[in-house]
């Protein structure tokens, strides 16, 4: 197929080349994940850590295809986010910020890579101490851990949107936490880190979706916030925001000229993917933004708090949704959790037990074992369901 032909087609799953992009993006934002979470120690600068996560994904998918005639658009898609305690997702601080990290925090981390536009997302929860996580913090993780893997098995050709929502919400209740509203688990394309085809975190009146039903090759990010509070956060101080998307679909002439050099700046180095006003000159960015977001230019990405004395936990996968069954290639293994609940539901353990790779027709070749052993059976990449209750770890990929 040439060129011309594969612009005109919309490039999804079927095409091997656009599966290795996938994994290659989530192989680096695994491992920028790894260095950032080793980086979350008392007295760290916020900031600092979100700059190392970023500069490792820059770095990283700048050393791939660099020889290749079409020049090839990769780096970061969602800038590194670190959101502590009661602040819900977004916290991505300007070069001034002075905030550090406490011991006992506990920490979302959000992060985004893509290459060639096609973009793999993760977010995970640590707790900045040594040893086991236990009380509420580790029920909390724990029931945004257990539904993310709740999630995985029923995010599958043939299910529906509305199906996930139910369930996650189910399993946020046995753990006494509810799903944050107002989060949504979005369908990924080429360059679209936010597709249509949605699925609601918490049936809301104010919010509808439509319905519809996952299919093969498709891709997702799986995104999961679980908290011990009420559910519904809030915008505390909008100087707080750092985090802009360019909205393509709209134009507007603006009458600053700071306002115009800004859009300027994001027009040529942030075009489609979000990404962070640090990135900018921060004096004229401040000044800028305001009137590009009060013109509907940029779309922000809120920080939202819950109540003081809350806990928030953040887990986020990207998930192929390949012919032999989901492949989660965005992870973390968590901490060891002592949560104070159990899982006693038959029907979250019936979600659990559910495998995430679909059976070769025909009973598939097995593998031949050592005279006077029994052959092995196919080994499967699925995760195996995770004792909820103990440490809520989830199998790395």
């Amino acid at each position: 197929m040439s060129d011309e032909e594969r612009e005109e087609r919309e490039l999804d799953l079927t095409y091997p080349e656009v599966v290795t992009k996938y994994k290659s993006a989530a192989d680096i934002v695994n491992r920028a994940l790894q260095l950032v979470i080793s980086e979350c120690k008392p007295k760290a600068k916020i900031v600092d850590v979100c700059e190392k996560g970023d500069s490792f994904i820059q770095e990283q998918t700048g050393n791939m295809y660099k020889n290749v005639k079409k020049k090839i658009e990769r780096g970061v898609a969602f800038p590194t986010c670190i959101s502590v305690n009661n602040v819900v997702c977004h916290y991505s601080p300007l070069a001034s910020d002075e905030t550090v990290l406490e011991e006992g925090d506990l920490v979302k981390i959000d992060m985004g890579c893509h290459i060639d536009g096609f973009i793999a997302v993760v977010a995970h929860t640590h707790v900045v101490q040594d040893g086991p996580v236990t009380g509420r913090k580790a029920d909390v993780i724990a029931a945004a851990n257990t539904a993310a893997e709740v999630a995985m098995r029923l995010i599958r050709p043939g299910k529906k949107n509305k199906d996930v929502t139910e369930a996650i919400q189910k399993v946020a209740a046995a753990y006494d936490c509810k799903i944050v509203e107002g989060v949504l688990s979005h369908q990924m394309k080429q360059f679209v880190i936010d597709g249509n085809k949605v699925v609601l975190s918490v049936t809301n009146p104010e919010v509808r979706v439509d319905d519809a039903e996952f299919e093969e090759n498709e891709v997702y990010a799986v995104d999961i916030v679980a908290s011990t509070g009420e559910g519904k956060p809030k915008m505390f101080d909008e100087k707080q925001t750092t985090i802009y998307k360019r909205a393509v679909d709209r134009n507007y002439h603006l009458k600053m000229k700071t306002s115009r050099f800004i859009f300027s700046e994001i027009n040529q180095k942030f075009p489609i993917m979000p990404f962070t006003a640090r990135a900018l000159e921060e004096k004229k960015a401040r000044l800028g933004l305001v009137e590009c977001v009060n013109h509907d230019l940029l779309q922000p990405y809120p920080v939202l708090h819950e109540k003081p004395g809350d806990l928030v936990a953040h887990i986020k996968f990207t998930v192929l949704l390949m012919p032999n069954g989901s492949d989660r290639v965005t992870s973390h293994a968590l901490q060891e959790l002592q949560s104070t609940k159990t899982i006693d539901d038959p029907e979250i353990k019936a979600w659990l037990a559910l495998g995430t790779k679909t059976k070769k027709k025909g009973g598939g070749k097995k593998k031949k074992g050592k005279k006077g052993e029994k052959p092995e059976a196919e080994e499967s990449a699925e995760a195996q369901p995770m004792d909820a209750t103990t440490n809520g770890a989830a199998a790395e990929n």
